[in-house]
């Protein structure tokens, strides 16, 4: 059973209906009380960081979501601005985050000149930094679906699991022991999208 946390944020839908396609059981937590037996849990998000961290905060998710990862281990994969709340904080607002990663997230930024446009928006590749059971199987060629304009800058590099270019290389996802943060949207990404899905429910 894979618990999806309901804060107000994300493809929730898309998520469920794409793990139901896999014949993976899950279930949208609509109060933190439900993550009480929680032993996976995605972290969605589509929005913008301090209204995020706010509805966790004045919803009560916070100290669930603490003493589920950091206290008892539950596994947890944040996609998108879920990756970016469990960094310390962001360019994009003025509210702390969920602190469980040594990062802060980033703006994007070029020149006025410059053919990058911000957004990051579309398919991109990820290139894989360490071995992981997540990125399994995914083909050589890993490629998911981006939209966003911020992106996770971690302290240790050594915790980067791949890497995409946009105007240079940045992290697209980390993994850290229990702790999974991908930027892009596996529930948008097709084939690869559904391996990787697939991997976090089978590890």
């Amino acid at each position: 059973m894979i618990h999806i946390v309901d804060y107000g944020l994300g493809n929730l839908g898309s998520i469920q209906n794409m793990l139901s396609r896999l014949g993976v059981e899950s279930l949208i937590a609509e109060d933190p009380a439900m993550l009480q037996d929680a032993q996976k849990i995605i972290l969605p998000g589509v929005g913008t960081f301090d209204v995020g961290m706010n509805n966790l905060e004045r919803l009560g998710w916070r100290e669930v979501l603490d003493k589920k990862v950091q206290a008892e281990g539950a596994k947890i994969l944040g996609i998108c601005l879920g990756m970016q709340l469990m960094t310390k904080r962001s360019e994009e607002g003025t509210l702390p985050g969920l602190g469980w990663i040594s990062a802060i997230t980033k703006k994007f930024t070029f020149e006025a000149t410059s053919s990058y446009k911000v957004p990051h928006m579309g398919w991109n590749i990820v290139q894989v930094a360490k071995e992981s059971r997540i990125l399994e199987q995914t083909n050589d060629e890993k490629r998911f679906y981006f939209v966003h304009s911020y992106y996770v800058e971690l302290e240790n590099k050594k915790e980067t699991l791949g890497t995409t270019n946009f105007g240079g290389s940045f992290c697209s996802a980390f993994e850290v022991g229990n702790i999974i943060g991908v930027q892009f949207h596996p529930e948008k990404s097709h084939k690869f999208g559904m391996q990787l899905l697939r991997n976090f429910a089978d590890n």
